[in-house]
């Protein structure tokens, strides 16, 4: 798995995770999937995204967008 398919499956894995613990814990874990939006937003745009930096160090091959 390249790292760009590992970080799009970490943040789809996060969202779901953090809207079942607003739906059945508390409201307020909203706040993290707005964040992993905005990290997948800004990276768009920028190219940074501190998970790729991350998957690198440990060796993880990477494609094109990283």
């Amino acid at each position: 798995m390249t790292i760009e398919r590992i970080v799009l499956a970490f943040a789809g894995v996060a969202i779901l995770i953090s809207l079942g613990l607003a739906h059945y814990v508390d409201i307020n874990w909203l706040w993290f999937t707005a964040f992993v939006g905005f990290n997948l937003l800004q990276s768009a745009f920028t190219g940074f995204c501190p998970l790729a930096i991350v998957l690198k160090k440990i060796g993880r091959e990477s494609g094109a967008a990283f």
